[in-house]
């Protein structure tokens, strides 16, 4: 009688399986965490265009390159392929300029000054631009005054 219940255990079968509840659980966490901290990574700089009704320049196929200077002062650029406006101090801009037009001479390059930043401070990028950058095509960016949402100040 011994024998016959040691063989009824004996039969069960040992199950292969992968327990995917534990992966499932990391991958949600995961998620939960590339959720929360995506929203952070915007290394833009918010600048407030000075209003004007001038009129707007011609689109062209090439897309310019833009220096962003925002209200402190500090200096963002931003150009074709690049999706966010990268930080860069002035030296770094004047040789990330310096390269684009060496490679297009033809090459626009705008100046979006903050409408609280000094007019000094914008007056500096422009001539390191045309100065040291031998950009020969620079000027200011604004906003339309309709398209601008705020009043200004």
């Amino acid at each position: 009688m011994a024998t016959a219940s040691f063989r009824r255990h004996r039969k069960r079968k040992l199950k292969a399986e992968i327990n995917v509840v534990p992966y499932i659980d990391v991958m949600l966490v995961l998620l939960i965490i590339f959720m929360v901290t995506a929203p952070l990574l915007n290394v833009g700089v918010d600048v407030n265009l000075p209003q004007a009704d001038a009129k707007k320049i011609a689109d062209s196929k090439k897309k310019p390159v833009v220096v962003q200077v925002a209200s402190d002062g500090s200096l963002a650029l931003a150009y074709d392929g690049v999706d966010r406006p990268r930080e860069v101090s002035r030296e770094q801009m004047v040789a990330m300029v310096q390269g684009f037009v060496s490679k297009d001479p033809d090459l626009a390059v705008y100046v979006a000054g903050d409408r609280d930043v000094s007019y000094q401070t914008v007056y500096e990028i422009l001539s390191l631009l045309q100065t040291q950058a031998k950009v020969p095509r620079a000027g200011l960016m604004g906003e339309p005054v309709q398209a601008a949402g705020k009043p200004g100040k």
